[in-house]
């Protein structure tokens, strides 16, 4: 008897896991103009950076606005805010267990306790920008993904987004730490006009409002895109996709060596620096455009 072969397709009901194709993120966009040698460590070979606790208070930061507005609005208070701090940070600590040890072994919980209450900080700064009760977003932790003509994918999450009865759009961005100075305020903004971008090309509407709200010194800093520069940025992002294609055809990511590589998780790696890079694996697949909760929280 001649056994039946085993059938080459799988049945229509069956859930084929589909890799996710290669896209640009703006924390990704941002790290290849800054460096793409720190492009390919974080997206290619995807090295393990471990955060500070400034960084994870970042992230509860965030975990704790976003439970925040799930909460009814007369219960937005700042009270109830701070009661979700500690509970917030058992979450992150259960997602990512290694940072149980973010403070060390031997740790007598006085570090902890000071760290908590400088979160709790940020939160007091968060309620001077800002009464969460006068606000109802349209969505929190937003994921957004559009293809552009040219083909490049974007990719990213948005902390909050309000929408206005009129419809109008804004973006709003929490930001754990000071705002920035005047010359860097386009560095700032860069992220935010990526997601200006996306919502465009998304919904056919340009945002009417981007806004940063830096809870360390309690400013905000607001910008209105026009679809003119839009159009522009969305170019600018079109040719830092080409660049980052080329590059990794090739394995071909330079250092660009400036005032933050004492602060680079990788600089040891560096060839600036002496160091040597791991081999290049290779264009990554399915995904080089993902970001981190860091990332998200920076």
């Amino acid at each position: 008897m001649t056994e039946t072969a085993a059938p080459l397709v799988a049945p229509a009901d069956a859930e084929v896991p589909r890799p996710r194709r290669p896209a640009l993120s703006p924390s990704r966009a941002s790290d290849f103009k800054h460096c793409p040698l720190l492009y390919r460590f974080r997206a290619i070979d995807r090295l393990p950076e471990t955060p500070t606790p400034v960084q994870v208070r970042g992230i509860v930061v965030h975990a704790v606005l976003e439970e925040l507005f799930g909460l009814p609005a007369e219960e937005r208070l700042p009270d109830r805010a701070h009661d979700l701090v500690a509970p917030a940070w058992r979450r992150v600590r259960e997602e990512r267990p290694e940072l149980a040890e973010l403070f060390g072994a031997e740790d007598d919980g006085q570090a902890v306790a000071s760290w908590l209450a400088s979160t709790g900080e940020l939160l007091d700064g968060y309620f001077r920008l800002e009464d969460p009760r006068l606000v109802q977003p349209e969505a929190r932790e937003l994921l957004v993904e559009t293809e552009l003509g040219s083909g490049v994918l974007l990719r990213g999450y948005i902390d909050r987004l309000d929408a206005a009865p009129t419809g109008e759009l804004r973006v709003v961005d929490y930001k754990s730490g000071t705002a920035p100075r005047e010359f860097n305020e386009a560095k700032a903004l860069f992220q935010m006009k990526f997601y200006a971008v996306v919502l465009w090309r998304l919904r056919g509407v340009v945002p009417r409002q981007l806004r940063l709200m830096y809870l360390a010194d309690r400013q905000s800093l607001t910008y209105t895109p026009d679809e003119a520069e839009l159009a522009r940025f969305e170019r600018t992002l079109d040719a830092i996709w080409q660049a980052i294609l080329k590059a990794g055809k090739t394995g071909d990511f330079r250092p660009n060596p400036g005032r933050l590589c004492d602060w680079c998780s990788h600089k040891e790696r560096c060839p600036a620096f002496g160091g040597t890079p791991p081999e290049y694996p290779g264009w990554p697949e399915p995904d080089a455009g993902e970001e981190s909760a860091v990332d998200r929280a920076d």
